[in-house]
């Protein structure tokens, strides 16, 4: 029998096998880390796609803001005795005493009589649009989370919006016109949402806040194009098809260079779609991913980063696709508040920003330039908020937007309806919702930043749903009239700003994957 000499054994010895087999194992990153490490957070990719994914906003904006000029009480004229020209309304004067001025396909009020007893079929009509809002937001955003997908939502909620606003210029009588409205509120609620999370998903963290805020310029220009547009096309049949038509380019010209979100493939499990995109980013933006790399969940990576915490749970690594739903947010108590939260913030800031955008068509001065000012006034608060986003964090900015308008609002209230009053209420108006303009955007990207990949967009969907119920009682409270509307305004903006308080800082925190990561992350399994 051979005799092993004690030097021989040492030779032998397995001892340092494990190190060595550690240090051949490659590196496990998250989207997130290979994006600052490797493929840059904002470099040439990310910019194209993100102009592109955001101009589906435009769309969302002339879906939503089309009802102000179809809508809209046109101007009549005298025929002959029994009608006063200096009034202000037809209630009560003959009907062969006056006619509309542009004939009744100026607009749906004409053609259908939406005056006097018949004028709160006007007000069903953007209360029910905001309802299919309020139902699409939540459908589709279950949906992008699991089988369709960002890009497949979008494409999706365009087609409908596109079919249903032409058959919206078919209408024969109300009715229809009521149920076209609500369709086409279903598909318009799908597509802010899916492009918002599409388009700034692929961006890196240091980045992401300024992306996220950029959206919101693009809603305002649509606004600001639609008001042009409406100038051109006076007939509410011949305007509906008009602002119907970018969709159908949107998907013909636009859709085909845009690319499925890299996060939407990783929970999946489509591991090599996710990796083949984020070596197309690299590449595109002039830098390229090291061999040896493998794209990895949050919490595996924070399972690759704590294998000596043992206060850390290991759990192995999967391609399996990893789903979830709002089941999940609710059960964990980490994401329950965080969505409570995020529900009434965006509900009461709704109240707000719909609730004094509704002024517009009282005042007693062009419709087509008020609107384009409005949407012109907006884009200031967006470049404030964009610029401080990144230095203060979003929390204290959701806090101090909110109260800047709440109170102003609250001044409004204590102002009359006369003289300078009048003239000082009208700029608390213009002053509140520069503020509110601030936060609803902001709310966009720190409610995605709260939760998880899986459920970002049915979380962000329910917060949508929240604003959407927003938009629909806010002109129930308009309808008061006097300091009431802005007093609620006020109680609204501050009520938000407090709510705010309770939620977590997000700045420069990573986009986690799943509800594990989080939690892990959270709770300090993995240094960030």
């Amino acid at each position: 029998m051979a005799v092993t000499s004690s030097s021989d054994a040492e030779l032998l010895s397995p001892l340092l096998q494990p190190s060595l087999k550690k240090q051949s194992e490659p590196e496990k990153l998250t989207i997130d880390d290979i994006l600052q490490k490797h493929c840059g957070e904002f470099g040439w990719w990310q910019l194209r796609h993100f102009v592109l994914t955001s101009l589906a906003w435009a769309l969302e904006a002339f879906h939503t803001m089309v009802v102000i000029f179809a809508d809209r009480e046109p101007d009549f004229r005298c025929l002959g005795s029994g009608c006063d020209a200096k009034a202000k309304s037809v209630c009560g004067f003959e009907p062969s005493s006056w006619e509309w001025v542009g004939g009744l396909d100026t607009s749906t009020v004409a053609q259908w009589g939406l005056v006097c007893g018949q004028k709160f079929k006007v007000g069903l009509v953007q209360a029910f649009f905001f309802g299919g809002c309020m139902t699409g937001a939540g459908i589709f955003g279950h949906l992008s989370d699991s089988m369709l997908g960002r890009r497949g939502s979008l494409i999706v909620v365009c087609i409908l919006n596109a079919l249903f606003g032409c058959l919206t210029a078919l209408a024969p009588d109300y009715w229809t016109y009521l149920l076209l409205r609500l369709l086409t509120g279903f598909s318009t609620g799908g597509v802010g949402l899916c492009a918002f999370v599409l388009a700034t998903e692929p961006v890196g963290p240091t980045k992401r806040g300024m992306a996220g805020m950029s959206t919101f310029y693009f809603f305002s220009t649509g606004i600001a194009i639609l008001s042009g547009v409406a100038y051109i096309f006076r007939s509410w049949r011949k305007l509906y098809v008009a602002s119907s038509i970018p969709s159908i380019l949107f998907l013909v010209i636009v859709l085909p260079f845009i690319s499925e979100s890299p996060r939407w493939y990783l929970v999946r499990g489509r591991i090599n779609d996710a990796m083949k995109l984020m070596s197309t980013i690299a590449k595109s933006n002039g830098n390229h991913l090291p061999d040896g790399l493998i794209l990895a969940l949050d919490e595996e990576a924070n399972n690759s980063a704590s294998n000596d915490d043992q206060s850390c749970k290991e759990k192995p690594a999967t391609k399996e696709a990893i789903t979830g739903s709002l089941i999940d947010v609710i059960r964990s108590p980490l994401t329950r508040i965080r969505l409570f939260l995020a529900v009434a913030i965006n509900f009461l800031c709704s109240v707000v920003y719909y609730g004094i955008s509704l002024n517009v068509v009282n005042l007693e001065t062009n419709l087509y330039l008020n609107v384009l000012l409005n949407a012109v006034a907006e884009m200031p608060a967006f470049t404030i908020t964009a610029l401080l986003l990144s230095k203060f964090g979003r929390k204290p900015l959701a806090i101090a937007t909110q109260w800047f308008s709440g109170l102003f609002c609250f001044i409004g209230s204590l102002m009359g309806n006369a003289g300078i009053w009048k003239i000082i209420k009208m700029i608390c108006g213009i002053l509140g919702i520069f503020g509110m303009a601030g936060t609803y955007n902001l709310l966009f990207i720190y409610t995605a930043e709260l939760f998880p990949t899986v459920v970002r967009n049915a979380a962000l969907g329910s917060a949508t749903q929240a604003a959407q119920m927003g938009a629909i009682l806010a002109p129930f409270v308009v309808v008061f009239g006097g300091a009431l509307p802005f007093a609620v305004f006020a109680f609204c903006g501050i009520m938000g700003g407090l709510l705010a308080f309770y939620l977590p800082e997000t700045l420069n925190r990573p986009l986690y994957d799943t509800m594990t990561g989080m939690e892990d992350g959270e709770s300090g399994c993995r240094s960030v």
